[in-house]
Formats: C-alpha cells, structure tokens, sequence
C-alpha cells in the first residue's frame, strides 16, 4: 500500500485538492492521507466537509498577524517531521501558498518525492502576486512530477528546463470543485435580492491601497442602487481595518463573513459580475461562466483574458472604477464574456492527477494531456 500524503493549509487548496483525495481513495493500493499546516482554520474544515473528507494531522500553524518568516520557519520542521511520521511514499501540494513552498522543501530535506498540482503558473513578476509568484517557482524547482492546469503551464515549464516527461495537463482541479460545490451549494441565508455583484479583495499586494479600492468601489454600487454587492470580507485583521470603515452602511453594499465553500460556489453561479484580486476566483468565475474583472496588474492565468471571460482593471482606483461601471452598463459585453469557453479544465481534472500519481508510483500507465 503506497501512502501519498496531501499537503496544504488553506481554503482554496483544499477545496482544489478535494477532487484529487477522492479520485486517489479509489485506487485500492493507495492510501491518501491529509496533512494540514492550518493557515487557515474554519475555513478549511468547512471546505472539506462539504467533500466529505476528513484530516489526518495537523500542524495548526495560524497566528494572528503572523510574519511570512515566522510562518515558513514554524512550517518546515513540523512538516519535515509530520511526512515521517506518517510514513509517506509520495508528497502533492498545491499552488502557490507558503505552505506549498515550505511542504515541498521539507518533503525534499527528508528525500520524498513531491508532485505540485497547479503547477507552471507565472505572472512575470516576483511582486505581483506576492509572495505566490515566488513561492510557485521555488516549488517547481524541487518537484518529481509537474500538473499542469493548461498548456501554457506547461509551456512556462518547459522554458524553465522542466522535463516534459515529468509535466502532465490536467486541466483545473478547481473547476472540478466548483462545478461540485455550485450543485450542491445555496445561496447565503438573509441575503437581499439579486442582481448580485460579488467582491473579493484580500491580496498582500494590494493592502496598501484597499480603503482606496473600497471607495471606487463604493462609488459603482451608489451608481447602480438596483443591484446588491455582496463581499464576503476576509478575516485578517488588517484587510476588514481598510474596508469595514469605507463600505459599511452603503445600502446596497453587503458586507459578510467569509462563507463556506458551498454557499459562496452558489453566490458566484448565481452574480452577473465577479470583481476580485483572487486567483482562483478567476477560474471559477470561467467555470460557472460568470464574467469577472480582476483587481491586479498582472495575472498568471492569462488563458481567461484570452478566452474573453476575464477583464484586467489593474489596481488604479480611477481606472477600477471606470472599468466596472462600463462593464455594468453594457449587458451585451456582459452576455459576450458569459458565452466564453472556459480555458481551465473540464471537470477531470483531479482523476487525471491520481492517474499521474498512480503511474509515478508504477499502479498505472501514464495518463494522456488534457486538451482544451
């Protein structure tokens, strides 16, 4: 019995590694495992519930207002010593999180193989997104075996010197889940009557400049006083600081907790606009076919830009500003993005990596690439 532990330790690898645990646990000579580090807390267990999976250890790591150093540093030993103790044969992390970076160099300290779902992502720009541009590069360094979301992941890959024999395209495990979670999750109780724009603003990048976001923002919904925005604000301490002042008491302006997966997956399906500095938010929205304007100025998921389904606003306030009003004005360039292909996956994604697992591990033959 071969034992691949899945490591991370937020909600959105969790909800992106779900698809890849379930697929592994049909595999008899396999036993997937789950380590948590615990970046998040809450958040990660309802994610998780909503699948049905439950961990095998964590390392619970979260502070409040925790050092990026002091992270890295409390994470490395503890997973180092986690992955020996429950025996792994193979290591899979996921995207662009600290606990990606420092799981997979613990795995590499102690000469455990390491496959990186989600890999080859690139924005070009070590300070956009930071610190995930780094952090994915660094673990695409050290990694066995490379799964590529799309063929462009690969071919960034490939220009790094990755081998393509050790790169797989899968697709998005992310799709997989929210096309899951957006079946079986309902809208947020309380919540005021559509038409819904949904906002997420949380990026480490970007929270210099969050109250000035949170104002352009403000000045779109007083435009648009028939449709609700709907943000679920996300718990540090210094992003609810910037915008709690900003947008609370607009009326139209709803300001939530951080939902679970399932009620969030149902309150993007059911938005006529995703405006967010997330990354995956980005391949959800193309998933459900939901337009969405990205608070970034750069995005290392350029396939939805191409695609049409992405908007790139930047993070001038001004030009924020313009770009969402124009979009809201214009119901035919909205329905033009909603019938873009999505670029991200096909809802096979998680099957493909265990496929790849099961091969690495000689259960299998080598599955084939994902073509869009």
């Amino acid at each position: 019995m071969k034992r691949v532990v899945l490591a991370f330790g937020t909600r959105p690898e969790a909800t992106k590694m779900a698809p890849v645990y379930l697929a592994l646990r049909e595999y008899p000579h396999i036993k997937p495992l789950i380590l948590l580090t615990g970046q998040h807390r809450e958040q990660l267990r309802q994610a998780l519930g909503l699948f049905g999976i439950q961990e095998d250890r964590n390392l619970d790591v979260m502070q409040e207002r925790q050092a990026l150093p002091d992270l890295a540093a409390r994470i490395l030993p503890q997973a180092a010593r986690a992955l020996e103790e429950m025996r792994a044969d193979y290591v899979l992390v996921h995207g662009d999180t600290l606990t990606t970076f420092a799981v997979a160099w613990a795995a590499f300290l102690v000469g455990l193989p390491v496959g990186h779902v989600e890999a080859g992502l690139r924005s070009g720009n070590l300070k956009e997104p930071f610190p995930e541009e780094a952090n994915r590069r660094l673990t695409d360094a050290l990694t066995d075996l490379d799964f590529a979301p799309t063929p462009l992941a690969k071919e960034n890959l490939l220009r790094e010197g990755k081998k393509e024999e050790t790169i797989l395209v899968t697709g998005q495990t992310g799709v997989d889940a929210v096309l899951l979670a957006a079946r079986l999750g309902r809208l947020p109780e309380g919540l005021p009557p559509g038409p819904y724009v949904t906002v997420t603003m949380h990026r480490r990048e970007n929270w210099p400049i969050l109250g000035e976001l949170a104002r352009a923002l403000k000045r779109v919904a007083e435009a648009f006083p028939h449709l609700t925005f709907v943000y679920p604000v996300h718990l540090n301490p210094v992003v609810r600081e910037a915008v709690f002042p900003v947008l609370k008491g607009v009326k139209n302006f709803l300001l939530l907790d951080p939902l679970d997966y399932g009620p969030m997956a149902a309150l993007m399906r059911e938005s006529l606009l995703l405006v967010t500095d997330s990354g995956g938010l980005q391949e959800e929205g193309a998933a459900l076919g939901v337009p969405v304007v990205v608070l970034r100025n750069v995005t290392e998921r350029p396939e939805g830009l191409e695609a049409g389904i992405l908007r790139l606003a930047g993070t001038e306030p001004e030009r924020v500003y313009r770009t969402v009003k124009a979009l809201l004005e214009n119901p035919e360039e909205l329905e033009r993005m909603r019938q873009a292909k999505n670029p991200y996956g096909d809802g096979k994604a998680g099957i493909r990596v265990a496929q790849g697992v099961a091969w690495r591990l000689g259960l299998g033959p080598r599955p084939e690439d994902w073509v869009p």
